[in-house]
C-alpha cells in the first residue's frame, strides 16, 4: 500500500514524480493486516477498540492498551517501546486532536485528526474488527496565501447522482494532492454503495460503480484540449504512470480551466473548439492513466497544461465544500 507503511512514522516529502500520480487509490485495493490469524489475541480482550479512541489513548499515554490492539504485522514493524517514544514526541504541546475525516470503504476504516495548533496530523487505519492496522503521523503545512482564494467562477459537480469524495480538502491528511501546487485543490471522486466502490470481481473495470458513468461540463466554456485514445487499465490496480492523466478533457471557462481526467477510452464526445454548457455530457468515467481504480480526477487550474499551472480552490455551487469521506449528491 502506497504511503502507508505499517509503522508510526513521519511521512517523507512526496517527490514531484510521486505527487503527479493522479488517482492515488491503492488504499482501497491492498489489505493492511488483520484477518483470522490475528483474532486469537483479540478474542481474549474484554473490549473492542473503538477507532475514535485512538487520539484519546495517545494523549493520555495509554500506550500499552493501545499496543494490544495493534495487528500482528504492525507489531512486527514497531515495538511497544518505539510506540511510546514516538507518541510522546508527537503529542508534546498538543492539547487536543480534532477529527478531520472518516472514511469507511471496501472493508477498511480510515480516520484522520488534526492538532489544535493545526501543525500536526494523525492517520489511523482499522480492520473491521477494530484492530489497528496502521498509525501514521504527519507534519502539516498550510498555504494560507492561496487556500482562501476561491475561483472567480462557480462550478457545478461534474456528474449526476451520488458520489463519494475519496480525496478532497485543504490539508494533506484528507487530500494527498495538497503537497504539490499544481494539483493542491484537486479532488478524486468515486461511486460507492454499502461502503464498497465495486461489486463482483475487483480486478475488472465493469465491477466498479463509477466506470462508464456520465461526466459533465461543470460550467459553460470552450473545449481546449482532449485526449481520448489511452487504454483503460485492467486488471484494476495496474497503473499507467507514463500517461498520468489518461484520457482527459480541459475546458476554458474564461481564464480558469477545468481538468477532468482518467476518462474511459473513446468515450469523449467533444473536441477542441467546441462550446459547451454546464451539464453537457463530455465523456464517461474510466480507469485510464496513473489510477488504481475507476474514478474522476477534477480540478480547476490557471492554465491549460496541468503540469505547468497552479491549482485553484473551487468555488462550488450552493456553497458546497466536499471533504474526504463524504457522500455528495448532484441533481439528476
Amino acid at each position: 500500500m502506497k504511503n502507508s507503511s505499517k509503522k508510526i512514522i513521519n511521512k517523507p516529502g512526496m517527490s514531484a514524480k510521486t505527487a503527479l500520480a493522479i488517482g492515488f487509490l491503492t488504499l482501497l485495493l491492498t489489505a493492511c493486516g488483520g484477518g483470522k490469524a490475528e483474532m486469537n489475541d483479540r478474542e481474549s480482550k474484554e473490549s473492542v477498540f473503538l477507532p475514535d479512541n485512538l487520539p484519546k489513548f495517545l494523549l493520555k499515554g495509554n500506550y500499552k492498551e493501545m499496543y494490544s490492539h495493534f495487528s500482528q504485522p504492525l507489531k512486527d514493524e514497531v515495538s511497544e517501546a518505539e510506540l511510546a517514544e514516538t507518541a510522546k514526541e508527537f503529542t508534546k504541546d498538543i492539547q487536543t486532536l480534532n477529527k478531520a475525516s472518516a472514511m469507511q470503504l471496501n472493508g477498511f476504516d480510515r480516520r484522520t485528526w488534526v492538532s489544535d495548533a493545526g501543525n500536526k496530523g494523525l492517520i489511523g487505519m482499522f480492520d473491521p474488527d477494530g484492530t489497528i492496522s496502521l498509525i501514521q503521523i504527519q507534519e502539516l503545512t498550510a498555504s494560507p496565501e492561496t487556500d482562501m482564494k476561491l475561483s472567480k467562477h462557480e462550478y457545478a459537480l461534474p456528474f449526476q447522482g451520488d458520489w463519494f469524495v475519496f480525496w478532497g480538502g485543504a490539508n494533506v491528511l484528507v487530500n494527498y494532492h495538497y503537497e504539490v501546487e499544481i494539483q493542491r485543490y484537486a479532488y478524486d471522486f468515486i461511486q460507492a454503495k454499502n461502503n464498497y466502490s465495486y461489486k463482483g470481481d475487483p480486478l475488472k473495470n465493469k465491477s466498479y460503480y463509477a466506470f462508464g458513468t456520465n461526466i459533465l461540463a461543470p460550467a459553460d466554456g470552450t473545449i481546449v484540449s482532449v485526449v481520448n485514445d489511452i487504454k483503460d487499465n485492467e486488471p484494476v490496480g495496474v497503473m499507467n504512470p507514463n500517461q498520468a492523466t489518461g484520457n482527459n478533457v480541459v475546458i476554458d471557462h474564461g481564464g480558469e480551466y477545468s481538468h477532468l481526467a482518467h476518462l474511459k477510452k473513446g468515450s469523449i464526445t467533444v473536441k477542441p473548439g467546441d462550446k459547451v454548457k454546464k451539464g453537457d455530457i463530455i465523456g464517461l468515467t474510466g480507469n485510464s492513466g496513473n489510477t488504481s481504480e475507476p474514478h474522476l480526477h477534477f480540478q480547476i487550474s490557471d492554465g491549460v497544461d496541468l503540469f505547468n499551472s497552479r491549482s485553484i480552490p473551487v468555488r462550488w455551487e450552493k456553497g458546497l465544500k466536499p471533504i474526504q469521506g463524504e457522500m455528495i449528491s448532484a441533481a439528476e
